[in-house]
């Protein structure tokens, strides 16, 4: 029996855009895409699946967005982007969140399939574990087969559209930054072990440390929280200055200090990363690397919307925003 896989390689395009193509899928595509693929289908003789295009013209109204925390602000505006891209396209969005349990994300991409949602979309941070990353990509690809649509937004590795912050360079130019204030002596209060994102921001902030010169930073790790920054900045010791992965982290490490009648910036200065919105009016100002969190998940939408196309990925970079917590020491 000639399968939708035999198809695809025949007409070398994706099994997403075949599926599209052969099973009524209402999602554009290109029409010299769909001139390849029915031809490949004519020549090879297939038939197509009856369900799978009853799947598929079935195709609701709904969104579904799978984030890991949506008390957290990174995620809430990231939120925020998605729903008014939403709202302009008369489209509804269902929000579920995992807790950040790898385990969690996957039920929900599975129950979303069964609920024939138009599109799927995750937000946040893969886990450095490929095989729960496989299985997460393999219930993505059930879902794109029949004619889902799938876009996240974090690293680029399930094979689907991608929005992807730069997590490793803006974290170096932050170091950088602070460096260039006359600091010599940092701490990293680095999140959870395991978590790419968290890895990647303390991986380039030392990386830059390291081509500047200057000793290796004191590492910490704790949960990727307000109370893991708490808990990690009581750890710290002979560091003129604290970066948090997070801004939330970054949050609770103020809170620790001035706990202990610690000075930010005087006696300390402290930065994180995102720049979330909500938080700008913290005192001090928190130094920074902004995201733009909203038009990061306005675009993560855009992309599932968009002619069907092989898996695009776009790059976003980082801002870094000097303020009041972190003082020059020239």
């Amino acid at each position: 029996m000639v399968t939708l896989e035999d198809v695809a390689r025949q007409a070398g395009v994706s099994l997403a855009t075949a599926s599209r193509v052969l099973n009524g899928s209402t999602r554009q595509v290109g029409a010299s895409l769909r001139d390849k693929v029915e031809l490949a289908a004519a020549q090879l003789g297939y038939r197509t699946n009856v369900a799978a295009q009853t799947l598929a013209r079935g195709a609701s109204n709904v969104i579904g967005l799978v984030v890991h925390d949506l008390t957290d602000p990174y995620f809430a505006a990231i939120a925020d982007g998605v729903m008014r891209v939403a709202e302009s396209q008369g489209l509804v969005v269902m929000v579920g969140t995992t807790h950040r349990d790898p385990e969690r994300e996957i039920a929900y991409v599975s129950t979303l399939n069964a609920q024939r949602v138009g599109a799927v979309l995750l937000a946040g941070s893969r886990v450095a574990d490929p095989h729960v990353t496989g299985r997460l990509r393999e219930e993505l690809d059930r879902y794109r087969q029949t004619g889902g649509r799938v876009a996240c937004v974090g690293q680029d590795l399930l094979g689907v559209d991608s929005v992807v912050p730069g997590n490793r360079e803006g974290a170096a130019a932050l170091a950088r930054a602070l460096a260039g204030l006359g600091h010599r002596r940092f701490a990293v209060l680095a999140g959870p072990a395991g978590l790419i994102t968290a890895g990647d921001r303390t991986a380039g902030f030392a990386g830059a440390l390291a081509e500047l010169g200057l000793p290796a930073p004191q590492i910490v790790h704790g949960s990727f929280d307000r109370d893991g920054g708490y808990a990690a900045a009581a750890v710290v010791s002979g560091a003129t200055c604290v970066f948090a992965v997070n801004d939330v982290m970054a949050v609770g490490a103020l809170a620790s200090f001035r706990g202990r009648g610690i000075r930010v910036p005087e006696d300390v200065s402290v930065a994180g990363f995102d720049d979330i919105a909500t938080l700008r009016d913290l005192v001090p100002a928190l130094s920074t690397v902004r995201l733009p969190l909203a038009d990061m998940g306005a675009r993560a939408l855009e992309l599932a919307l968009g002619p069907d196309e092989e898996p695009r990925v776009v790059h976003v970079a980082g801002e870094v925003v000097l303020r009041e917590s972190a003082r020059s020491l020239s």
